[in-house]
């Protein structure tokens, strides 16, 4: 006798199931399947554990969920013939739930700082937008810097590309560069992506590696 998958999850509740008409009234969210009756294929792929996947006509792909005591559900309505899979109908909403949160944490949102000097900028103005590019690199962000030429300074493009290149130079540990300085009308452009940090593992690595250098000079 086949017995019914541990799953300790959230539990469908009590009570009979929806039947179509009923449940197509409910409010859906974007996990909302197809399930069980619902489904109006005359045939359909079956996919799952512990069932033998293939097509087979849509009484029957219900008689085998029916008999794991789970739900047949139409994960994938435009193939011909539907997909539809075995499982208990909450653990599947749960787990895409789930997936779309981990997708969404990950996908993080592009930031990019602008930072702008002019061709003949002096080292305290340097320094003061040097600090605030490392800052905007430590938190994630892309750093987009530029020396802007206004009338007759584009004659100093030149010294416009020698500083932007000493800005990168300056920020390595904190940001790489995407390109070399490009002149597009009055701006010269240098745009830098944060550097990931070290891992644990690596940084306790280099921190013990005086300490056996020091051991094998003993």
């Amino acid at each position: 006798m086949n017995k019914k998958p541990h799953w300790s999850g959230p539990k469908r509740p009590a009570g009979p199931r929806p039947k179509g008409r009923n449940r197509r009234q409910e409010k859906k969210d974007e996990f909302e399947k197809r399930i069980n009756d619902e489904i109006t294929a005359d045939k359909v792929r079956l996919v799952g554990d512990n069932v033998e996947q293939g097509i087979y006509p849509v009484g029957q792909a219900l008689r085998i969920a029916e008999g794991l005591g789970l739900d047949l559900i139409e994960i994938v309505e435009q193939a011909d013939p539907p997909v539809c899979r075995v499982m208990d109908y909450q653990k599947y909403k749960f787990e895409q739930k789930k997936h779309a949160k981990e997708m969404k944490a990950k996908s993080t949102k592009l930031v990019v700082k602008e930072i702008r000097f002019g061709p003949q900028t002096d080292e305290h103005d340097y320094n003061f937008k040097l600090k605030h590019a490392i800052g905007f690199l430590k938190e994630g962000a892309k750093v987009k810097s530029y020396v802007f030429f206004r009338g007759r300074s584009i004659l100093f493009k030149e010294q416009g590309e020698v500083l932007l290149l000493r800005f990168a130079n300056d920020l390595e540990e904190y940001g790489k560069l995407e390109q070399m300085p490009v002149l597009e009308g009055k701006r010269m452009t240098i745009m830098l992506s944060p550097r990931k940090p070290a891992s644990g593992k690596k940084k306790e690595a280099d921190a013990a590696q005086p300490k056996a250098d020091d051991a094998g000079k003993e």
